[in-house]
């Protein structure tokens, strides 16, 4: 799916069937952790928040093994790892609200 869109002919096979593939497999996590977030109760979501968070990574460092090992071409790394960095920072940002809204000194206010 998505390392097939950036997977290239100079792209070798080993690691389009298996490190593309783990690719795939966290995006798609990934993507299941923060919609699943979108629709629980506040006090609830942080787990799947932090746990989209640890996927994210996991992708990005795949991704940047691929490139170190010139698998991945520097035009399209780049091009993704802004964007999983942005998605990163949102989903940061995200956690620390909710930690922040979860927090005892929070519920003490109300």
């Amino acid at each position: 799916m998505v390392f097939r869109y950036l997977g290239d002919k100079s792209t070798e096979a080993v690691h389009r069937y298996t490190v593309g593939e783990r690719i795939d497999a966290l995006f798609i996590e990934t993507m299941e952790a923060v919609s699943g977030a979108a629709f629980l109760p506040r006090d609830k979501k942080v787990p799947p928040v932090v746990l989209a968070i640890r996927k994210l990574n996991t992708l990005a460092l795949l991704l940047m093994i691929l490139w170190e090992t010139k698998s991945l071409r520097d035009k399209k790394y780049i091009a993704l790892s802004t964007q999983l960095d942005d998605i990163g920072k949102m989903l940061g940002g995200w956690a620390g609200q909710l930690q922040k809204q979860n927090s005892p000194a929070r519920a003490e206010e109300k």
